[in-house]
C-alpha cells in the first residue's frame, strides 16, 4: 500500500506564500502520478496540481502563475509552492498518488492539511 504524509499547512495572510510537502512511501510498486487537491469549506474536492514521475505536470487554471508543483523522485516527495494566496485558497489540501501514469485519477490519499488564508 501507499502512505502519504502532508506537511506545511497553516495560517497565512492574503497575498502571502505557503509551501506544502507530501512524502509518499510504498511497499509494493513505484509511485507514478502524484497531486494536490483543494477542498474549500462546503465545496467538493478539486485538483490543484499534479505531476508524474516523468515530469509531466498540470496546474489548475485558477491558480496558474501563482502555484507551482515540483517533485523529487528519489525521495518520493512533491511540493506545492503557493504564492499570492487569496482567501478562497482556504480549505483542506490533500495529497494524492497512483501507481499509474496519471494526472487526475488517483487511488491513494493523505489525511489532508489545513490552510487558512485570512488577515
Amino acid at each position: 500500500q501507499v502512505q502519504l504524509v502532508e506537511s506545511g499547512g497553516g495560517l497565512v495572510q492574503p497575498g502571502g506564500s505557503l509551501t506544502l510537502s507530501c512524502a509518499a512511501s510504498t511497499t509494493r510498486f513505484a509511485i507514478n502520478g502524484m497531486g494536490w487537491y483543494h477542498q474549500a469549506p462546503g465545496k467538493e474536492r478539486a485538483l490543484v496540481a499534479a505531476i508524474t514521475s516523468g515530469g509531466t505536470s498540470t496546474v489548475a487554471d485558477s491558480v496558474k502563475g501563482r502555484f507551482s508543483i515540483t517533485r523529487d523522485n528519489a525521495k518520493n516527495t512533491i511540493t506545492l509552492q503557493m504564492n499570492t494566496l487569496k482567501p478562497d485558497g482556504t480549505g483542506v489540501y490533500y495529497c494524492a498518488a497512483s501507481y499509474e501514469d496519471t494526472l487526475s485519477n488517483f487511488d491513494f490519499w493523505g489525511q489532508g492539511t489545513q490552510v487558512t488564508v485570512s488577515s
